[in-house]
């Protein structure tokens, strides 16, 4: 996996929002669902906020492969699940960036069960 550019990183990680499209079996984009976004560290993260039966959670682990749109950036993209990895800063940066939408909105990409559904952005 390569890395992000530092211009990549501040302007998706600063974006409110993403659009994640995964690839379909014949190599082709399913159709854009726009999610939050999170930068920790020198990585991108998404998380499934209804859980591993989210449909785009399901077909971007099944597929690897997608493409985001977010603060003026298009790239493609591998899905990485990392599951556990850097989850408290993951949590902390959901907080920073959301917590305005208050806990109702927050809660459902934070803690150990939106954990398991982490989904690293690498540049490919």
């Amino acid at each position: 996996m390569t890395t992000w550019t530092t211009e990549d990183l501040t302007r998706i990680g600063d974006a409110e929002e993403l659009q994640i499209a995964s690839h379909r079996p014949d190599g082709t984009l399913r159709a854009y669902v726009t999610i939050w976004v999170v930068r920790a560290d020198d990585e991108l993260y998404v998380r499934s906020a209804h859980g591993p039966e989210n449909p785009w959670y399901r077909r971007a682990v099944i597929s690897g492969t997608g493409r985001i749109r977010a603060g003026g950036v298009e790239r493609d993209v591998l899905f990485d699940e990392t599951g556990h990895h850097n989850a408290e800063a993951i949590d902390a940066e959901f907080h920073r960036k959301y917590d305005r939408y208050g806990p109702a909105i927050v809660d459902p990409v934070v803690g150990p069960e939106a954990a398991r559904t982490t989904i690293r952005l690498g540049p490919n």
